[in-house]
Formats: C-alpha cells, structure tokens, sequence
C-alpha cells in the first residue's frame, strides 16, 4: 500500500475504549486535530486477540478512506520473537498475525512491532527465533495482496538485551527477514535518541537519517512516532515528553520534517495527552503538540531545496 501524498500528515495514537474504533478514536482525532492515527485493537499488555466489530471495522475504513486519514495498528508490547521461551514465541506469533489481520480489515497501512530483545542467548540465536517466527507471517501478508498492511519495525531505546536500538542494528534485523519487501520501519524519535542519536546536537538528525538509510535501504521508512525525550540522549529511557518540552527540542524535528527521506512519512505522537494538566482536559496536550508540528512543516516546507 502506498503512502498518502501529502507531505507529513500530522497525527496521534488515538484512544478507542467506550465507543470503538470510529465513535472514541475518530472522534478524538478530529478534537486534536489528527491528519494520521495510530490504534491498539488489542490489549497492548496482554495475549488476548480479540476479534472486533466486523460493521465497526468497516465504518473506520470506510471513514478514513473518506477522510484520507492514513491509519496504523500498534501491536501488543509482550511480542518478542528473540525470548528463549518457545511459549512466549508461539504466543507471539499468534499476537502479531492477530494484528495484521485486523489491520487488513479496518484498511491500516501498517503495523508497527517493537524489535525485542535476545533473551535466548547471542543476538544471533535471537533473530534466527525472529526469522522463524516471522517469515510464516510475512508469507500470509503475501497471500492478501496489494492491500495487505506493512510489518513496521520499531527500534526501542536500547534497554537490556534490545536486537535493534542505533538505526545500524536494522541492517542486521532485515537480513533475518531477507529483506522482505513488505517490512518498512518505524522510526520513534525518543527511542532513537535514548539509544544514543543526538538529535539535538548540530547535524543529529543528518546522521542518524544517514545511519538508517544506510542499514535499511531507502524507502523502508514509512512512519515517524514524534516523541520529545525527558533524559539525556544515550540514557536508554524510554520516557517521552511533548513537542519542544524535552531534551530532543522542537528544532530537531523541524529538521526531520525537511529530510528528503522522510517525504511523504505521516508522523503520529505519543506524548502526555493532557489529562494530568491542571484544568484536566483530554488531548490538550495532544492538541498542541499537532499544532506546533504542522507549524514545523510549514516552515520547512517554506525552505527553498
């Protein structure tokens, strides 16, 4: 499936408890101003694989169709195909094809997995557990055709054992997966700097742009979680903060809205949403956010090539 044309549209993952997919998650997306959503449709920590609302799954492709509101699944954060527990793989697998298959359904471009860690041993053992696991799903993505969801790989902060943290660790993940054409990356801009890309520094987003490009090929971006950093670059916690309030600074992603490399890439937040502010308001946070990365766009898109 192909990326939307506009530039970068700017959106959130956007809550779907009480009334669904369409009723709370839409909804709030149009109170924040979201041009983009990101979704669980699963509980994000937990193995249950609920299967949905078929007239529900339909309203919400139908709605973002109509919207063009390009739409992702993330999938529950327990996947790790790098454990060294044959259950935890297993159980695994069935999470992430339970996201795919939903994501086809409501009609999301992708699906975004966190990389994992090796628990199993060298970092070699752990992705020949990732390929195993892996390619029997990226063989059923095959069999859905063109409209089949992509398998978005997100780097983590670099805690403990992580298989994939500095964007040159991507190079490595793809070769498990033989570089399947259906599997892009997910860059989250708080993960990469807590893994040791200093975005903030002069040139930060040039190199790592460069070191992603490098590992994966071009054209394997296909989405940017934009979250600021409460810590330190280097500090591997993955601790987010709104736009221009962290380490990261605003600057650094009015940078990366310019990148040639990310055209056409939405951007989804994950920031504090607001609800512990003073006056309590759901999304105010979110709402600002948006609105502060659509001004960066529009300043970088004023910038002569």
């Amino acid at each position: 499936m192909d990326l939307p044309a506009q530039r970068n549209p700017v959106g959130a993952h956007v809550p779907v408890a009480g009334r669904g997919l369409v009723g709370t998650g839409l909804a709030y997306a149009r109170r924040v101003g979201a041009e983009s959503v990101q979704v669980f449709v699963a509980n994000p920590r937990g193995w249950a694989t609920p299967a949905g609302d078929p007239a529900q799954d339909e309203a919400f492709r139908a709605a973002c169709a109509e919207q063009g509101v390009p739409a992702y699944v993330h999938a529950p954060y327990l996947i790790n195909f790098g454990s060294g527990s044959e259950a935890t793989r297993e159980r695994s697998a069935e999470s992430l094809r339970h996201s795919l298959l939903r994501a086809h359904r409501i009609g999301a471009l992708g699906v975004v997995v966190h990389t994992g860690s090796a628990l199993c041993g060298p970092p070699e053992a752990a992705l020949a557990h990732v390929r195993a696991g892996v390619l029997p799903l990226l063989d059923e993505l095959d069999a859905l055709g063109d409209a089949a969801p992509r398998l978005l790989l997100e780097p983590t902060a670099g805690q403990g054992s992580s298989l994939c943290a500095r964007m040159a660790d991507l190079g490595p993940y793809l070769e498990a997966l033989d570089r399947h054409p259906a599997v892009g990356v997910c860059l989250d801009t708080c993960h990469a700097f807590a893994a040791g890309h200093d975005l903030a520094e002069p040139g930060g987003v040039a190199a790592m742009m460069a070191e992603l490009e490098g590992a994966a090929g071009p054209g394997r971006l296909r989405l940017i979680h934009a979250n600021d950093s409460e810590d330190a670059a280097g500090a591997r916690k993955d601790r987010h903060a709104n736009i221009g309030a962290g380490r990261i600074g605003a600057a650094a992603f009015g940078e990366l809205l310019a990148h040639p490399a990310t055209a056409g890439v939405p951007l989804v937040i994950e920031t504090p949403d607001g609800r512990h502010d003073p006056d309590r308001v759901e999304g105010a946070r979110h709402a600002r956010d948006i609105a502060r990365l659509k001004e960066l766009r529009a300043a970088a898109a004023a910038v002569p090539a």
